[in-house]
């Protein structure tokens, strides 16, 4: 059986966490009240994706090599 890796963002918020794939055309998201829930959930949500709309599930743009997340601090004008 083979396998396939895909980038998934996790964001944790006051209710929850939510999971979400990147690089797929349409809506794709995972839910729960940990990190590991949301993981699972997204992963259901892929496979049910994917097999709903087979190579339509991929955005078409190039594939995503990496992400990661920044943050930047702008002074104020006063």
């Amino acid at each position: 059986m083979s396998s396939t890796k895909y980038k998934i963002i996790v964001e944790q918020h006051e209710d929850g966490f939510v999971a979400y794939p990147l690089g797929f055309a349409g809506c794709v998201i995972g839910q729960g009240d940990t990190a590991d829930e949301a993981l699972a959930d997204v992963q259901s949500a892929i496979r049910f994706h994917i097999e709903t709309f087979g190579k339509d599930a991929f955005a078409e743009d190039s594939p995503l090599l990496h992400a990661y997340m920044t943050e930047t601090e702008l002074a104020n004008a006063d």
